[in-house]
């Protein structure tokens, strides 16, 4: 009898390994909302309006059964999922012409763009404040650090774009630029904070290249 218990057991705890967490990620949930938000910019017709509506609808239902299916691995989940995706988005895309095509691309890579910018400005903001509080930096010194991060990425951006250099005068002129802003950032903090700093980089993990 104990046996038997066992057996149940183990095979219940390997199904609900298996069998995925069902709701919709919520990166997925915003990415919807911005391709809404996209082909309403696009001037459709209501031709491919109503073939954008019955394109969804069934893309739902395809969803909806795969949800409900209890019998696939994670693993297989998890595919037919990106495959029923990648065949909805070339369905979308048939819909279009090649200028709404045209339009729609550059939507999304201005979106991009402005969230990779967001991204960065936020994680300026948390390594300063993070330094000011591990440091114990006054405002002054938290001012001149972000004035000197602000200055030391549009010097970047302009080598980045300067087509006169090549790729080798591009890496040295880098090189030259953070061992600058290092200098610099050595002159704002006390010996005290600097020598923290310095115990602190050390206690970091190193990166691994990766080949």
């Amino acid at each position: 009898m104990l046996s038997v218990m066992v057996v149940a057991l183990v095979a219940t705890t390997s199904q609900a390994q298996e069998i995925p967490d069902r709701k919709a990620p919520q990166h997925e949930m915003k990415r919807k909302h911005h391709r809404g938000d996209e082909f309403k910019q696009l001037n459709l017709s209501e031709e491919q309006k109503t073939k954008l509506k019955a394109l969804h609808e069934e893309n739902r239902k395809q969803m909806a059964e795969l949800k409900k299916n209890d019998n696939i691995t994670v693993k297989e989940w998890k595919s037919k999922m990106e495959a029923q995706r990648k065949e909805h988005k070339a369905q979308l895309q048939s819909l279009l012409t090649e200028e709404q095509k045209a339009q729609l691309e550059k939507s999304r890579q201005e979106r991009k763009t402005k969230f990779g910018e967001r991204s960065k400005g936020r994680s300026d903001s948390y390594r300063i404040e993070k330094m000011k509080a591990d440091l114990s930096l006054s405002e002054e010194q938290s001012a001149k650090l972000k004035g000197n991060r602000e200055a030391m990425k549009e010097k970047m951006k302009a080598i980045r774009e300067d087509k006169s250099l090549n790729d080798e005068s591009k890496k040295e002129q880098a090189k030259e630029l953070m061992k600058k802003q290092n200098d610099e950032m050595k002159s704002i903090l006390t010996e005290e904070q600097l020598k923290k700093f310095e115990e602190q980089k050390k206690q970091r993990p190193s990166r691994k290249k990766v080949v």
